[in-house]
């Protein structure tokens, strides 16, 4: 029996079992500002879903999701308390709408209550925490179950991606083979995201993405809505 091939399969495993979507958290409950852009016509057909979804990851997540995450994956792995309270602050802040952060508390306590019924202890003073966020969860299962941290970096960028060309095939609408086409440029572009945002220091974090807070703020008084944000 090889001991690390095993270990390396079980951690592929539970990075699927993190990133799909039948995680029972409600991520298809929120659309993070594409139904409202949908709605002002600023994403209409398949190249502007792209547009839309690729550019927020190579220039969105890939400058504060995934530098953040490696520091939450870091200071869960060596339980530094301190350091999860400031980066889960600071994630908290840097979303750019009402709808948003309630989107990523929501989420988040959602995942804390299922990774502690998974016998995650550590999860449970997350679900009622003033900062709690997805990422934070997310990078806590990670670095329990021995998920390299590019791996778990990837798979996080994979599942935002793949929630919202599920929310632009019902909005737009698209078909699934549009909406495949689009996650096939998403492959393309997450191993360089990846690479991009762990390279990132401190300082270098954060981005401003106008149109993302303009329409998440609108979305809260749209008249008809299909998702919460």
């Amino acid at each position: 029996m090889n001991t690390d091939s095993n270990a390396k399969r079980a951690a592929l495993l539970r990075l699927l079992q993190l990133t799909s979507p039948a995680l029972p958290v409600g991520a298809f409950a929120y659309s993070q500002g594409l139904e409202y852009a949908v709605n002002a016509r600023w994403v209409h057909d398949e190249a502007t879903a792209r547009d839309w979804i690729c550019g927020l990851l190579c220039n969105g997540l890939a400058r504060l999701d995934a530098p953040v995450l490696a520091r939450l994956y870091a200071a869960w792995s060596s339980y530094d308390e301190e350091a999860l309270e400031y980066w889960s602050a600071m994630l908290h802040a840097s979303r750019e709408a009402r709808e948003l952060q309630e989107e990523d508390g929501h989420l988040g306590a959602a995942l804390a209550r299922l990774l502690r019924d998974l016998e995650l202890p550590q999860a449970a003073p997350w679900v009622p925490h003033a900062h709690t966020g997805y990422a934070v969860l997310f990078a806590l299962a990670a670095a329990e179950w021995r998920i390299a941290l590019p791996e778990a970096v990837s798979g996080y960028l994979w599942a935002w991606c793949e929630a919202q060309v599920a929310a632009a095939i019902k909005l737009v609408p698209l078909g699934q083979t549009a909406g495949q086409r689009i996650l096939s440029r998403v492959v393309m572009e997450i191993p360089t995201v990846v690479d991009e945002g762990l390279a990132l220091a401190d300082d270098e974090i954060g981005y401003a993405a106008p149109r993302l807070a303009i329409g998440s703020a609108l979305h809260e008084t749209q008249y008809s809505r299909l998702f919460r944000s």
